[in-house]
């Protein structure tokens, strides 16, 4: 179970003035432990607003809508989880320890938030937003499609294709993860042994495409 897919507990009745940000963060928290636990189909601003402690007015004083609010903490989390996975890549010495570490850190969000950015993208008015921040998924493509291609030798192409596609083996490893089947150690494994395979047969297929014929002497009668 994940740590938004406990119940919170009972607030106090004594109503805390908190700053507009830090108001705005906390209707997000709790609709992202609303849609962890009950999916969004369970969410309307007048429940925000009772598991927040607030108004229902005073939810639609920071999102005007349910749309906008569900876009918001989409962005937000998307921004999250990027910039912990940036940070982590940054750390990596190694190829394989850069696809490491941004597995361990997706798939550790994953074991703490839930399926919570998937349940929001198969929302259609939610997944339709182009998040146009630093950690946006293309830009994390190409940031590691650059890096694929020096190490393995790979055309950009097909770096990029192969780094967009490996993408989705940490998400379908944290919705195994969700499943309990297997550790979260076992599935980072996995994933990561997977992600580097994919890399390692391409490099040696790409090499031995491209490695020069060698003809014997020919023979004159």
């Amino acid at each position: 179970m994940s740590k938004l897919d406990q119940k919170p507990k009972a607030k106090s009745l004594k109503r805390v003035r908190l700053a507009p940000s830090e108001r705005q963060s906390l209707i997000l928290d709790h609709t992202a432990q609303i849609i962890a636990r009950e999916g969004v189909s369970a969410l309307s601003m007048d429940r925000i607003g009772r598991e927040a402690g607030i108004s229902k007015s005073l939810v639609y004083n920071y999102f005007p809508n349910m749309t906008d609010l569900l876009r918001q903490l989409l962005q937000r989390e998307w921004r999250r989880l990027r910039r912990l996975q940036a940070e982590a890549a940054e750390k990596a010495e190694t190829f394989e320890g850069l696809v490491r570490a941004v597995t361990h850190v997706y798939l550790k969000y994953i074991d703490e938030r839930g399926m919570l950015i998937e349940r929001l993208q198969s929302e259609p008015s939610v997944s339709a937003i182009h998040d146009p921040t630093e950690f946006s998924r293309d830009q994390a493509v190409g940031y590691l499609a650059e890096i694929v291609t020096e190490n393995f030798g790979l055309p950009p192409d097909m770096a990029r294709a192969a780094t967009d596609i490996s993408f989705g083996l940490p998400a379908a490893a944290g919705a195994y993860l969700q499943q309990r089947k297997l550790s979260r150690d076992q599935l980072e494994d996995m994933t990561v042994t997977m992600i580097m395979g994919t890399f390692n047969e391409l490099m040696r297929e790409q090499t031995a495409r491209l490695r020069p014929i060698h003809r014997g002497v020919a023979v004159t009668t």
